[in-house]
């Protein structure tokens, strides 16, 4: 066994720091950014990492990175207040989700459409519960009805879900293509 076979699950949790540390820095993207990886780093290491340490790394590090885009490199803290604390429990409904998704690991079609559906129930859990208590518990939107918050959902819901499925999709789809790969060469292997 080699020692990136040893050492799969860390250095898969490493990589998806580092994307998570790499668009971080703006939910949507812009000309000069990715958009935010975040949900997708912590759906994929649901699947591909597991473990509550998995999850906790991860929430730390997302902290951290918000502590030093808002303290060193002058990034508005618009968005702290006390609804912050529910970033956890949006971060880890899609991390239960990949832990879910880890059973659905072939390329047949059911597979991908349960996952692919998993994904993207847990993305609109995480907009609920991320984007609902900014607005109702941050203290800037006193006087927003049900009817001015279904417009903003609107607004941002698509960007919110494209980037996570974008994200998330291509790197499950090349995953699985790679395992496939991989697969038959073995295959021809033995029947040569």
């Amino acid at each position: 066994m080699t020692w990136i076979q040893q050492n799969k699950k860390y250095l898969t949790l490493f990589s998806l720091m580092m994307l998570m540390a790499l668009t971080r820095s703006d939910h949507f993207g812009s000309a000069i950014s990715l958009p935010d990886a975040s949900l997708a780093a912590f759906y994929l290491a649901g699947i591909f990492s597991g473990g509550l340490v998995s999850l906790v790394v991860l929430l730390s590090e997302a902290a951290l990175l918000d502590y030093i885009a808002i303290t060193q490199l002058n990034v508005s803290d618009y968005c702290i207040s006390p609804a912050y604390v529910f970033l956890i429990p949006t971060y880890a409904s899609v991390f239960l989700a990949g832990l879910w998704s880890k059973k659905y690991t072939s390329f047949k079609a059911s597979d991908v459409s349960i996952q692919f559906a998993l994904l993207l129930v847990a993305t609109l859990v995480a907009f609920l519960i991320s984007n609902g208590s900014f607005y109702f518990l941050s203290g800037k939107f006193p006087d927003l009805s049900i009817v001015e918050y279904a417009g903003r959902v609107a607004k941002y819901y698509p960007a919110y879900v494209s980037s996570t499925l974008i994200y998330s999709c291509s790197i499950l789809l090349a995953t699985k293509a790679f395992k496939l790969l991989n697969k038959e060469k073995a295959n021809s292997e033995v029947l040569n």
